[in-house]
């Protein structure tokens, strides 16, 4: 265990009230958000409520600590915003984050239900809270033998959580959403892919939805493109995140009785039926498509869409290889209309020196919105933070990266801090770096010296020469960027092809063991 610290800060956030709505002074918008003096602006404010006026910040931008974290992969905070639970890949941990600069170990689980016959239970990816109850699901993707399930804790004391149910599934469960006593997962069985609701204190099932059931000209598409990855809920409205098939928007006010209320880029079925298993490959691969995450600010009127893909190379007709495709951006959609979304902007993904599969990924991963601020998770392309007071023409304030130690699996708001505050950021690691929980000002700055991520790849210098891996052969469709196994791919809808062939014969065995 080790923690990293770095001196603390006093400043407000940058507030430019007086702008909001003047989009023909965009460019005097941008200058002002970047470069605005902090002292200055909460002068202002003071003047005008009596507060004390803060100092600007009088350093570069940067975290304020750290804490390594075996396996770390999705976080969330407490409602307190002082603590932070981590999904850990065999286990979970909380983390003590109320003085920021020195994070703190409150308890660090492994190996649960490790003396059942079929334990231990294993591939935790996520983890979600519903006041004190934290949400353990897994496996991401099918392990031989092992349980699939809900681990509900008890997390009132975060020092010593109390496991006091398993809801046991027939599915892998990548990620998940909790809220109002209920449990919302997804449910990849390599058929329907549909998304289950369950009552989290009983574990019965309360319903399910997929997309196959909306329409069924999607029983055609090949469940690999049409992965049901991630879901995000606000006054019981599921955003489900479908791949392919597009981001829907699903009124579960009563779970036994579904009704779709919109979709976001859906896709075409009838196209996607008619895809070779070669077209399917570049598909599941590269944009467009690939709704990986989803979350709405807090109004649920704005819907981000983080879109997960990678290059890949293609044959040409005259036997050399291209390069399409490449990392995804987090797109801002207006869903006041749910039958009638607009899509306002994409925050575009940081260039990859090799973003192909096997290469370095900087694509969109997981992120969250507060207030008019936007934090994102790029791998080791970083995190970022934004405003997008303005969502048609959001504004980078802040950007941190280290791509030889972390890759971001997601960025959290936690909590006011110090004039200020603060947002959260899981690593996964690289190579021999560990993973690790980040914490960071929530302010606007720059980082000092930022290393590169490398030149940006271009076709013409890929063009027959692919990457070698250690066996001296280019990296198949199973290789992944080098801080992750190839069994361990952090995107189900990535994997579900593959995985979707094992599924029915993990069932079996799962169904005839509890028989």
């Amino acid at each position: 265990m080790q923690t990293e610290r770095s001196p603390l800060s006093s400043v407000p956030r940058l507030r430019p009230i007086f702008l909001l709505g003047t989009r023909r002074l965009t460019v005097d918008r941008r200058q002002f958000l970047r470069t605005v003096s902090a002292s200055a602006l909460a002068a202002s404010t003071a003047s005008l409520t009596g507060s004390r006026p803060a100092t600007a910040h009088p350093g570069p931008f940067e975290p304020l600590g750290r804490i390594d974290i075996d396996g770390a992969k999705e976080a969330v905070v407490s409602a307190d915003g002082e603590t932070v639970f981590v999904a850990a890949t065999d286990g979970y941990a909380a983390v003590d984050i109320s003085a920021p600069d020195r994070p703190e170990l409150l308890a660090d689980r492994r190996d649960p239900r490790s003396d059942r016959e079929d334990g231990p239970f294993r591939g935790l990816y996520d983890a979600k809270l519903d006041g004190d109850t934290l949400l353990v699901v897994g496996p991401a993707n099918p392990i031989p033998g092992a349980p699939a399930g809900v681990l509900v804790v008890d997390v009132s004391d975060p020092a010593n959580p109390d496991e006091i149910a398993f809801h046991e599934t027939g599915f892998p469960i990548h990620n998940c959403f909790a809220a109002d006593g209920r449990a919302y997962l997804t449910a990849n069985d390599g058929d329907r892919n549909p998304l289950v609701v369950l009552d989290i204190d009983s574990g019965d099932e309360l319903g399910r939805w997929s997309v196959v059931a909306a329409d069924d000209r999607w029983t055609d598409v090949s469940p690999s493109v049409r992965s049901v990855h991630d879901v995000w809920v606000r006054d019981r409205v599921a955003h489900v995140a479908l791949w392919d098939a597009g981001t829907w928007l699903v009124d579960l006010s009563d779970p036994a009785s579904p009704s779709v209320l919109g979709a976001v880029s859906p896709g075409d079925p009838e196209e996607l039926a008619a895809l070779t298993p070669r077209g399917r490959h570049r598909e599941r691969r590269t944009p467009p498509g690939n709704h990986h995450y989803v979350a709405t600010d807090d109004a649920g009127d704005l819907l981000g869409v983080g879109v997960e893909s990678w290059a890949i190379e293609v044959d040409r007709d005259d036997g050399t290889t291209e390069l399409v495709g490449g990392p995804g951006g987090v797109q801002l959609w207006d869903v006041a209309d749910p039958a009638a979304p607009t899509r306002l902007s994409t925050i575009e993904p940081p260039a990859s020196p090799d973003p192909r599969l096997g290469g370095v990924w900087t694509t969109a991963h997981n992120f969250d919105f507060r207030d008019d601020r936007l934090y994102t998770s790029w791998y080791r392309g970083g995190v970022k933070r934004h405003d997008v007071s303005d969502p048609t023409d959001p504004v980078e304030l802040a950007w941190w990266r280290d791509p030889d130690r972390a890759s971001f699996w997601t960025a959290q708001y936690a909590y006011p801090f110090a004039d200020e505050g603060v947002f959260v950021a899981s690593s996964r690691g690289v190579g021999d770096a560990s993973p690790a929980l980040y914490t960071f000002p929530d302010h606007a700055g720059d980082q000092l010296d930022p290393p590169s991520l490398g030149p940006e790849t271009t076709t013409e210098s890929l063009v027959n020469t692919p990457t070698p891996t250690a066996s001296g052969t280019p990296p198949s469709a199973s290789d992944t960027d080098s801080s992750t196994s190839s069994t361990d791919a952090p995107g189900f809808g990535l994997g579900v092809g593959a995985a979707a062939l094992g599924v029915a014969g993990w069932l079996a065995r799962r169904r005839g063991r509890r028989d």
